[in-house]
């Protein structure tokens, strides 16, 4: 794919030669000063590049000088229904705006913001929703959802364009996977300008983040997409978690540990379910990238624990441990846990 514009975002660019960006957004009330910043504290530590808050009124945009001083995220304000927050988000710091085509309709308070937006150097993302689609385009979204989402972004388009405002990002999210992946394949035919990836309203933990794949792999695999934000009914923090999990998947964007375990069957002569979840638990707040392997039996576990930078290849009531493809030793399954954490350690 052709490269896409590089945009800024506060400290964080994308499009062009960067990395991936992952994104989340806060789900505390954003006026509540002490929880949002606790909670973009949180995102950051698990890796989130850019973070969204909610701007539904006025005691909202009037918190953002003040977690803008205590975060050092990139602050994203999320627009709907009143232009005039935009334009008060933008005079309290934020570092990019998003606003919805589906609910702000009158070209004259797009002007006012790119107007503000341009003053103050800060980009600004048009992002379509498949739940909030333009009137203009209601008809055609019962036809051709993807169709509808794609054109009412590139009319929105025209409208900066025609103001001279060409800093823009640009999403089109459906919660349906291939409708999602039909506009953003369509939308990325027809302009350079950077795509923030997601599934929208994608579901609960599980759900969710199944969809997303299904929905995101596809296109991060042909080199689309600038950004994402994995949408789930959860903790944010999950949201980053299942996106570097996504992006390491692809090999990506590696972070953190990826865990290569069997499925389990009758050869497994050790609780290798309890055993991979728990190193999974031990590892989950890490950021270097690792890939450690936790393998229940001898057909397929000595060979994928070689490859792995750390890794346990598990017989009956033993197995063995394996460092960078060589085999450490032989043990009892009840010391296998702890080794293989000293071993991870080790390389820190």
């Amino acid at each position: 794919m052709p490269k896409t514009k590089e945009i800024k975002i506060g400290s964080v660019a994308i499009g062009g030669d960067n990395p991936i960006a992952v994104q989340s957004m806060t789900n505390t009330k954003t006026y509540d000063v002490e929880s949002t910043v606790e909670q973009i504290n949180l995102l950051q530590n698990a890796g989130c590049d850019i973070v969204r808050v909610s701007i539904p009124d006025d005691a909202s945009v009037d918190a953002l000088p003040e977690i803008k001083k205590r975060v050092d995220l990139p602050l994203v304000a999320d627009i709907h229904f009143k232009p005039t927050l935009a334009l008060k988000a933008i005079e309290n710091g934020a570092d990019k705006i998003r606003v919805n085509p589906g609910t702000i309709r009158d070209k004259a308070r797009f002007k006012a913001i790119i107007e503000a937006a341009s003053i103050k150097n800060i980009p600004i993302r048009i992002g379509a929703n498949s739940g909030s689609v333009p009137e203009k385009y209601q008809e055609l979204k019962h036809s051709d959802l993807s169709k509808a989402l794609v054109e009412s972004v590139l009319d929105t388009i025209s409208i900066f364009e025609d103001e001279g405002f060409e800093d823009l990002v640009l999403s089109c999210k459906a919660s349906d996977v291939i409708e999602t992946i039909k506009a953003y394949e369509e939308l990325s035919k027809n302009t350079d300008y950077p795509l923030h990836l997601g599934v929208t309203e994608a579901g609960t933990l599980q759900s969710g983040c199944i969809k997303s794949a299904v929905g995101l792999a596809p296109l991060l695999h042909q080199g689309i997409g600038d950004t994402i934000r994995i949408s789930l009914t959860a903790d944010p923090v999950e949201e980053v978690n299942a996106a570097y999990k996504m992006l390491g998947a692809l090999n990506i964007r590696k972070r953190g540990a990826d865990i290569i375990s069997c499925p389990s069957c009758a050869r497994c002569d050790i609780d290798v379910i309890s055993l991979a979840n728990k190193v999974e638990q031990a590892l989950a707040g890490r950021s270097k990238p690792i890939k450690v392997a936790v393998m229940g039996c001898e057909v397929n576990g000595p060979q994928e624990a070689k490859e792995a930078d750390v890794g346990i290849a598990a017989g009956k009531e033993n197995g063995l441990l394996f460092k960078n493809g060589k085999v450490l030793g032989k043990f009892n399954e009840k010391e296998l846990f702890d080794l293989l954490m000293r071993e991870i350690e080790s390389i820190d």
